[in-house]
């Protein structure tokens, strides 16, 4: 069973009583608040749930001043995979408009919430779906699709229709919002292909598949057995002899680069980091969420900076 099936307790009672990562303020998102669900007079914009705060991003730079977002996981140094639901959170569920959810099982804790909220008439807005993207040649889907660039721009249009349903009358607003950031990660597409150059047939070694989306836009080859990944993403213990594969790819430089979930550090993958920084290949470290102070444009740039420094583009 894959570990984003775990993230809240198996009981929505319990789960309701304990205090999750809370939902802090992020970029363009704010905590739950006591206002009422559903379209807006514009005291507080139209009501906006989000799974992390990538999409919260997202959504509150299409939606700008009409809309309040809530993102549900916000802290950069919190594991994504270990969310618990609040009260406060489950009441801000309860009330949206419109909720986001990355979906593919990554945050299957909003479906929980959705139900919890019983007669909740919020349109639901999955990622995953909205991409089109499902598992090939035996592998497992790789639900990190906000790596993925055009499947964030199928999001936003979503967005933008889905925003000006819900408040018709700032429907210029929300194209024009929704224009603008659609440019920006078009943008960021053109500099992806610009590192095809660099990148294209070199080896890359992965800690999981966060970030893969990316890597293969600008034609790196992942060498890395999946087992090692695989097992990584579950939570659980490499076999030594997945571990020494692993190990061999560094020290015999098979691969370029290492890409580094930070976010799931463990005594295992940090002597992978070690073998690489020891190598001589360059390591660039991934998130799962916004880190502080950046949105969402500025950190996937951020990204590709990264890999174009590593990659000597």
């Amino acid at each position: 069973m894959n570990r984003r099936t775990l993230l809240v307790s198996t009981s929505i009672a319990a789960a309701l009583t304990l205090a999750g990562c809370g939902a802090g303020a992020t970029a363009g998102t704010d905590s739950a608040s006591d206002g009422g669900s559903g379209a807006s007079d514009g005291g507080g914009g139209l009501a906006v749930v989000a799974s992390t705060d990538v999409w919260g991003d997202v959504a509150a730079s299409v939606g700008g001043e009409h809309v309040q977002v809530t993102s549900l996981i916000t802290d950069p140094e919190a594991d994504p995979h270990e969310y618990e639901a609040s009260t406060r959170n489950q009441l801000a569920v309860s009330k949206a408009a419109v909720v986001i959810a990355n979906g593919g099982g990554y945050d299957d804790f909003i479906d929980r919430m959705l139900d919890a909220a019983g007669d909740s008439s919020a349109t639901v807005l999955n990622a995953v779906e909205i991409s089109g993207r499902t598992a090939t040649g035996g592998e497992e889907l790789n639900e990190h699709v906000w790596y993925d660039l055009p499947t964030v721009q199928k999001v936003i249009d979503r967005l933008i229709s889905s925003f000006s349903e819900a408040l018709p009358e700032q429907a210029e607003d929300f194209a024009r919002n929704g224009a603008a950031l659609t440019k920006s990660v078009g943008e960021l597409l053109d500099r992806e292909d610009e590192l095809k150059g660099a990148g294209s047939g070199r080896g890359v070694a992965i800690t999981e598949p966060v970030p893969l989306y990316m890597l293969e836009a600008i034609g790196l080859e992942n060498r890395t057995p999946a087992e090692f990944s695989e097992a990584v993403e579950e939570g659980e213990d490499v076999s030594v002899t997945v571990l020494q594969e692993v190990l061999a790819l560094l020290e015999d430089r098979q691969v370029d680069l290492l890409a580094y979930n930070e976010q799931a550090a463990g005594p295992q993958t940090e002597q992978v980091q070690q073998a690489a920084e020891d190598a001589g290949i360059p390591v660039v470290p991934f998130t799962e969420t916004l880190p502080k102070g950046q949105d969402y444009v500025t950190w996937m740039g951020a990204n590709l900076d990264a890999l174009a420094q590593a990659l000597g583009a």
